[in-house]
């Protein structure tokens, strides 16, 4: 099923949060923190607008972009102050899904074409400020821009303030135009941010999404926002129960037990039971929500700790009497203050332990600890006291060494040359600053 798109906004200037609509306030918010919430409270997508004035200052606010994108779950819409093809590629490179550059500035017609051709016109949004810009839809259409981003506060402020039963019944005329402009995907503004106006915008074909303006008064829980749009029949991706619960098997107490798994690494952090009330308002919130057996009544984990759990999936096993959720954790999960309720070893037995996929990691947290606390004699310290044009030789060298080692009918000698290779780019990594998590996230947003 296509989910229309809930996607809440705002401005970053001076590092703080500014608010996209009318009032242009900074609430003082950090945008990585802001970030973060909306992500684990229901936002399919965030928009953070660059409202830098100074080189410094846009320098800055990219980092925060990066810091923003490495830390939520969703993709990071950005853009805002690009002058060249190099800002383009620097909000994308710090993690952005894609960059909106102002349709309204004519020296950004050419951008949206090279953007386009050089990154991918699925990269390539254009910001509309006004509903006038629609009738050049097809004409970025062709520029190479994928979507359109419809922000049109400024030409509806009146009617925002004469108010009335309804701000669209004052707005048909620009229901029928995006209604006709199905050249491209549309993102609108929802300036009151309330389901009703929200809902009239998603019901026409072309509009994907609405975006929020964030304030500091308005904060909302993007999961209520979708249930109410979907009781106005608006497809809104929220979480629902494959498996009606009556065919859930219980424990006498009516309860089932659910196994809590960490959704990145797999390490199981907790057990604890549910009833009906606690699953479907686990469902409903997107929190963990469970039954307390020695107090008889709901359980929200993290309700007094802040140690909330978001939930990413939920599972039932073959015999129907176990769900076992993956989520994001956050703190600990046990109430010793411990990560995981399973640090008592009971017995154990010596073997081989490593875990393919952690390798990778694990190599490199010897490296990071060798710069960090150099070892006499260690190769690993002797390239970094070298400096990178070593690294960069050893590297190029091993590069060269798997080129010809695969021209050998003996494939072990490729198998050695590559680890010698990775090795290698990892001292490089480490170096520049690099972590694995962001070499995987940036192969995952290809």
């Amino acid at each position: 099923m296509t989910y229309k798109k809930l996607i809440p906004s705002f401005g970053c200037k001076d590092k703080k949060a500014v608010c996209l609509g009318d009032s242009g306030e900074c609430f003082g918010d950090d945008i990585v923190t802001l970030s973060r919430h909306y992500s684990d409270n229901g936002a399919d997508e965030i928009l953070i607008f660059d409202m830098s004035e100074t080189d410094s200052d846009h320098e800055s606010t990219i980092l925060l972009i990066k810091e923003a994108a490495r830390t939520v779950d969703v993709p990071v819409i950005a853009g805002g102050r690009i002058k060249r093809l190099e800002d383009i590629k620097k909000y994308l490179y710090a993690g952005a899904k894609a960059v909106f550059l102002n349709g309204a500035d004519e020296e950004n017609i050419d951008l949206i074409k090279e953007g386009s051709s050089r990154f991918g016109s699925e990269k390539i949004y254009v910001w509309l400020p006004g509903e006038k810009y629609l009738g050049r839809m097809e004409e970025f259409c062709q520029l190479g821009a994928s979507t359109a981003i419809l922000h049109w506060h400024e030409s509806h402020r009146e009617a925002q303030e004469t108010g009335g039963r309804n701000l669209l019944s004052q707005s048909d005329d620009l229901l029928r135009t995006l209604s006709a402009c199905p050249c491209m995907p549309v993102l609108v503004t929802c300036l009151r941010n309330t389901p009703e106006e929200a809902a009239a915008f998603l019901r026409i074909p072309s509009v994907d999404g609405v975006i929020l303006p964030v304030s500091r008064e308005n904060q909302e829980n993007c999961m209520d926002f979708k249930h109410d749009l979907k009781k106005q029949g608006i497809a809104a991706d929220t979480f629902e129960s494959q498996i009606p619960w009556e065919e859930f098997k219980l424990n006498p107490q009516g309860l089932i037990p659910a196994v809590v798994q960490d959704y990145k690494t797999s390490q199981v952090l907790m057990v604890a039971y549910m009833n009906r009330e606690a699953y479907e308002n686990t469902l409903r919130t997107g929190k963990m929500t469970y039954y307390s057996r020695s107090r008889q009544s709901l359980w929200l984990k993290g309700e007094t700790s802040g140690h909330y759990q978001y939930v990413k999936s939920l599972d039932l096993d073959c015999d129907n009497d176990t769900i076992l959720a993956k989520v994001r954790q956050v703190g600990a999960a046990c109430h010793t203050g411990a990560r995981s309720c399973f640090f008592k070893t009971l017995a154990k037995r010596e073997c081989k332990e490593s875990n393919p996929l952690k390798v990778f990691e694990e190599v490199f947290q010897v490296i990071l600890d060798r710069k960090e606390n150099p070892k006499e004699g260690s190769y690993t310290n002797y390239l970094f006291d070298k400096g990178l044009d070593k690294i960069l030789k050893k590297l190029g060298e091993e590069a060269t060494e798997i080129v010809i080692a695969a021209k050998n009918p003996n494939a072990e000698e490729i198998k050695y040359e590559i680890a010698d290779f990775l090795y290698h780019m990892m001292v490089l990594m480490a170096d520049r600053g690099i972590g694995w998590e962001e070499i995987m996230e940036e192969l995952a947003n290809r």
